[in-house]
């Protein structure tokens, strides 16, 4: 066992050299698969945008492609890690707000719902555990 109560095989896990980017890339992998997705079928990325309310729905499905991808890769690139992870939060709070209306929903459909807005609010501390992570490397 390490001093701060790690075992040592944990600890000499968390210190491989390629463990940060895979954890980026998994952090960030679903914006990148719905971001490909919404740029592939651009009709259907306006359409999820209009059934949420979002309108104009063609300008919001091009600004949630645009964090999605370039949010992902300033994320996976380590560079301004803070402004992509932030336009993800951003991004995902939005869709908190819109697509998991729990309080407005009963029965099975709220039971859903609640979990996924929590999900969501698991992925933005994740944004801002990487945000910090990355501000810390910059001041060492």
């Amino acid at each position: 066992m390490s001093p701060s109560g790690t075992p040592r095989w944990v600890a000499a896990i968390l210190v491989w050299p390629w463990i940060v980017p895979l954890a980026r890339l998994g952090l960030v992998s679903a914006f990148l698969i719905g971001g490909v997705q919404k740029l592939a079928d651009f009709p259907a990325a306006v359409a999820e945008q209009a059934h949420f309310g979002l309108e104009p729905a063609a300008v919001w499905a091009v600004a949630a492609i645009i964090v999605e991808l370039g949010g992902s890769l300033l994320v996976i690139a380590g560079r301004w890690v803070w402004f992509g992870a932030g336009g993800l939060g951003v991004l995902t709070a939005i869709a908190m707000f819109t697509a998991n209306d729990f309080w407005a929903k009963t029965g099975h459909d709220r039971f859903m719902a609640v979990n996924a807005f929590f999900e969501h609010l698991g992925l933005i501390a994740g944004l801002v555990l990487v945000s910090i992570l990355g501000l810390r490397k910059q001041a060492t």
